[in-house]
């Protein structure tokens, strides 16, 4: 009888053993490539903050919500940032995050797909893209890329910088 209330306990407290992340921004990229006037323009977003539930044999039930800070973009060119930082492209002072959600992990073996929504300057649109998860000292780094369009979330209206932009993630999350 001791042996099935320990064997009840344990099947009890799995789903809820899921390991805990916080992504953190030591070492962590969020990187974004776009056209503008024809010419490659890098960016990158810091201020990283949220939720990693995730477990690499049970990639059904992990799950991620995640913030950046939309005021922490950053094109080594103030000017350009701060025009970015305005109503016309992210709107900081009313839309002050950037949010991805997941809605389904899917895959094995290192190599994902997130399923989800992205929310820019309050409209939010699904994602699919393919990821990796590997292992490093008390934590997990993952890595992917995705490509969106500005005009969906109201960045930027018309103007010479490309509709098309990627966005690459290298996040490192540490164990909570």
């Amino acid at each position: 009888m001791k042996k099935l209330i320990t064997l009840i306990f344990i099947i009890g407290i799995m789903p809820v053993c899921r390991a805990q992340y916080k992504p953190v921004n030591q070492g962590s990229v969020i990187k974004f490539t776009i056209k503008n006037l024809g010419f490659n323009v890098d960016g990158n977003f810091s201020g990283l903050d949220g939720n990693i539930s995730f477990d690499a044999q049970n990639p059904a039930a992990n799950s991620f919500d995640v913030t950046i800070n939309a005021e922490s973009v950053n094109t080594d060119n103030s000017l350009r940032d701060e025009h970015l930082k305005g109503d016309g492209f992210f709107d900081v002072k009313n839309h002050p995050h950037i949010r991805l959600a997941s809605t389904q992990i899917s895959g094995n073996n290192g190599h994902y797909v997130f399923k989800g929504q992205v929310s820019i300057k309050g409209k939010s649109q699904s994602l699919s893209f393919p990821f990796t998860a590997s292992t490093v000292a008390d934590g997990l780094v993952f890595k992917g890329s995705f490509k969106l369009k500005r005009r969906d979330f109201g960045v930027g209206g018309i103007s010479t910088v490309s509709n098309e932009l990627e966005v690459s993630l290298n996040v490192i999350a540490k164990k909570v």
